[in-house]
């Protein structure tokens, strides 16, 4: 019998998230489809963590900001680092410069390697990542923002009001995605194109899409 990925127990104190083995895709997977249908019932409920043997502390800070900010349960911030809970909890726009107009062929920053929790990139222009961005890393441009890598962590693209700008990664997962004021909005499934994916404005709203350049 195939034994589950993740369980909630409860306690007298309130909910644990008891997860096995360290494939963080499934484990995800698996989370989402259990909450899909549920998350009603966990709100209100206090929850006091998640336990693993096998995770790493950025892995389980991720499921912990996952079940917080995209399924709005009652989170502990014990294991979040403060620096972190703030910017998701602050709405942090800056709309007091000019739009950045460089978009298409403006000063760009780049930047080699992979970006760990607590690392932050801010730039003026866009940004280039040649590399992955974790959980718990933060880009911050006034143009688009680029990542060739898995981008995991948090992107705010068209900071100061250019609402043309994008984000793109060849894994797009992140914790919070932002272009200008507007936060894109997570999908109802964790769909997994296996293609780069853009994420530009429509009408209003963040839409995130494969790139397909023959398109």
């Amino acid at each position: 019998m195939k034994r589950d990925l993740v369980a909630f127990k409860g306690v007298s104190e309130g909910v644990y998230l008891d997860v096995v083995g360290n494939d963080l895709k499934a484990i995800k997977d698996e989370l989402n489809t259990k909450l899909v249908s549920s998350s009603n019932f966990f709100k209100g409920a206090k929850f006091l963590g998640v336990r693993s043997d096998e995770l790493s502390k950025d892995e389980i800070i991720e499921i912990k900001l996952t079940l917080k900010y995209k399924y709005e349960m009652n989170i502990s911030n014990d294991g979040i680092p403060e620096y972190i809970e703030e910017y998701y909890s602050e709405n942090k726009n800056d709309t007091s410069t000019e739009p950045f107009e460089g978009i298409q062929e403006g000063m760009t920053k780049f930047v080699h390697g992979t970006l760990r929790s607590g690392q932050e990139v801010e730039f003026n222009g866009n940004i280039v990542i040649i590399g992955d961005v974790n959980p718990g890393a933060f880009l911050k441009a006034k143009g688009n923002i680029i990542v060739l890598g898995s981008l995991r962590g948090v992107a705010h693209a068209g900071i100061g009001g250019n609402y043309d700008s994008i984000v793109a990664a060849y894994n797009l997962l992140p914790m919070q995605l932002r272009i200008g004021d507007i936060i894109a909005r997570p999908p109802d499934d964790d769909i997994q194109y296996k293609l780069p994916e853009v994420a530009r404005i429509i009408q209003g709203e963040v839409f995130i899409e494969p790139y397909l350049p023959n398109k």
